[in-house]
């Protein structure tokens, strides 16, 4: 296959479809690690799904339009994450493309992988907004012991960053996989994006 079908992005009605419901599906799973005060996020499960079925230019549109939803409606700092979940999007599409997420084993390492590009890009972010830390509990309690035992601020705030997007990227991916496993072959036929997703 060449890198020209998956990087193609055809706006079909199946795809203009896909895009607000994938937005709808992470603003629950947000929601609902919210109100349950979750140590996770869970706000990429639609934009994870939307990589797998329609390819990294949808799955990072899915991600970018539910940011800026969500900063209109709920939190104005969401806008300048926009640009995570579109990482999140283009790398998850990639390793669905090339076949590489075939089972929860391979779900679990692959949202480790989305892990480390969502940890890199958002680090910049969280130091030039919130002196480094995440807002999380678990990370911002990994940050202070950092911070304290004097490790540079870059450091301290990536591994804030990275010690709760691993359990929550390899959890958001579970979930992303277990969904699209449980579609209709009919409906999964419907995006031309030819990912090599094992269907069988």
């Amino acid at each position: 296959m060449s890198k020209k079908s998956m990087w193609s992005v055809k706006f079909s009605t199946a795809s203009l479809v896909l895009i607000p419901a994938a937005v709808g599906i992470n603003y629950i799973g947000k929601l609902f690690a919210g109100v349950l005060k979750l140590p996770l996020w869970l706000d990429s499960i639609g934009t994870m799904l939307a990589s797998m079925l329609a390819g990294p230019v949808i799955g990072a549109l899915s991600g970018a339009i539910n940011n800026i939803i969500y900063g209109l409606t709920m939190d104005p700092i969401s806008f300048v994450y926009a640009v995570t979940s579109i990482a999140i999007g283009i790398t998850i599409g990639i390793l669905a493309y090339k076949g590489l997420i075939k089972n929860i084993l391979s779900a679990v390492l692959c949202g480790i992988i989305a892990a480390f590009v969502a940890a890199v890009v958002s680090t910049p972010i969280n130091i030039a907004f919130w002196g480094g830390q995440t807002g999380n509990i678990w990370g911002d309690g990994l940050f202070a012991i950092l911070v304290a035992k004097k490790f540079p601020l870059w450091i301290a705030s990536f591994l804030d960053e990275l010690v709760v997007d691993i359990p929550d990227k390899a959890a958001t991916l579970i979930v992303s996989y277990i969904i699209f496993k449980g579609l209709p072959k009919s409906l999964t036929n419907l995006y031309d994006n030819k990912n090599e997703i094992e269907q069988l």
